[in-house]
């Protein structure tokens, strides 16, 4: 007699049958093949790498060209374990000088680094990912796509601020601008006058709520962080502001990159990729890098693939098919597809008010790729759904 033992409960089940946990532990890095793409590898490289995997046992995709090399860079997909990985790592460290590995040595080590993920805020309080982070979300706007997320300052924000923190939100996440895809710009004074007040009465009424500004303006982000906000939330990565990455080097705020291309009155037409995880990645990373060089480290970012900016529906089924594409470089990563038109579409052209299970099923997808934080409008569903899924995982 014999049955399939689910992936995830090889060490459960090997720890029934009291096997040590050292051995547990080399066991389950031979357990399962882990694909890893590197970019612009030089073709001798590439097909050095090809024979010391096979050596290992395991494979490495190339292009065609890396054979003869005709093409000076190619593309290569390491099909392996993390311990073949390693023993790899222990190969090329004596090649360093070849080909290029020093940049394959840097990049192969970094994605085989284990240590947990967590967020530290200014205050010193640490948010950890031992399970998912529900960010809800507080439009202090009356354009926002979505009625359901608009809301006036004042005591009406607070019960719902309040509701949703009783929901099991983790984040509350402020945003006084629409940045649906078309929507008129607002000034910088509009938006302060809109969001520092309102986080500044979160802040007195809920003192231990975390909050982020939803912002690409650094003035902005500089007052919502006076008034109380811990998180910035920015849709443009840095890019749109060049005030705001310094800012978050001085102060220390986490900050959040999102993709996104153009501004959300042109990224409707700038859609269109050879390869859209490839280049949204592409892009995180060098984001990433970017605040690495101002001394921010990795435990103040987030990354976000900007599910519907500039992507179409195709586009963004691709993305969240393949969402575990981002969470290989030692940072959160945050989900935000709460009622997208991606959503609608898929569904039958349904209007956001309609678009709650297929929200659900984005953030199911998120638990199964090992997202950390999902953005979203409606918490008390998504976080009974994603913690029975975090159970029955």
């Amino acid at each position: 007699m014999y049955r399939k033992v689910e992936l995830g409960q090889c060490p459960i089940e090997m720890k029934k049958m009291q096997v040590p946990e050292v051995a547990i532990e080399l066991m389950w890095k031979k357990s399962h093949i882990e694909p890893v793409k590197f970019f612009r590898v030089r073709a001798p490289g590439a097909n050095i790498i090809k024979q010391e995997m096979l050596s290992l046992g395991g494979e490495c995709a190339t292009e065609p060209s890396a054979v003869t090399c005709a093409s000076k860079y190619v593309d290569i997909i390491l099909l392996g374990t993390a311990s073949q990985y390693r023993r790899l790592l222990e190969k090329l460290q004596l090649m360093e000088d070849w080909f290029g590995f020093k940049v394959i040595i840097k990049e192969l080590t970094a994605y085989l680094k284990t240590n947990p993920l967590t967020t530290r805020l200014t205050d010193g309080r640490i948010i950890n990912y031992d399970k998912m982070k529900i960010m809800g979300i507080l439009n202090v706007t009356p354009d926002s796509f979505y009625a359901g997320s608009r809301v006036e300052p004042g005591s009406s924000l607070l019960l719902r601020a309040e509701k949703m923190l009783k929901e099991g939100a983790d984040i509350l996440d402020i945003g006084g601008e629409s940045t649906r895809p078309g929507s008129a710009a607002v000034s910088c004074q509009e938006e302060i006058k809109r969001v520092v007040p309102t986080i500044a009465n979160l802040k007195k009424e809920f003192p231990a709520a975390v909050i982020s500004v939803d912002t690409r303006n650094s003035e902005t982000a500089r007052q919502a962080l006076l008034a109380g906000a811990d998180i910035i939330n920015d849709i443009s990565a840095g890019e749109g502001d060049s005030g705001m990455l310094p800012l978050a080097a001085d102060t220390g705020a986490p900050i959040i990159l999102m993709h996104m291309r153009g501004t959300p009155q042109t990224m409707g037409d700038k859609t269109g990729y050879t390869n859209v995880v490839d280049q949204v990645a592409c892009y995180l990373v060098e984001r990433t890098a970017a605040c690495q060089a101002l001394g921010i480290e990795n435990d103040k970012i987030i990354l976000d693939p900007g599910i519907g900016f500039a992507k179409d529906a195709e586009e963004n089924l691709l993305l969240l098919r393949q969402l575990s594409a981002f969470t290989g470089y030692g940072v959160p990563v945050l989900l935000g597809a709460s009622r997208k038109s991606t959503i609608g579409r898929v569904l039958g052209d349904l209007p956001p008010e309609e678009r709650l299970e297929g929200t659900l099923a984005t953030s199911a997808r998120a638990v199964f790729s090992g997202v950390n934080i999902v953005r979203v409008h409606d918490v008390q569903a998504n976080f009974r759904t994603i913690r029975m899924l975090e159970a029955m995982l």
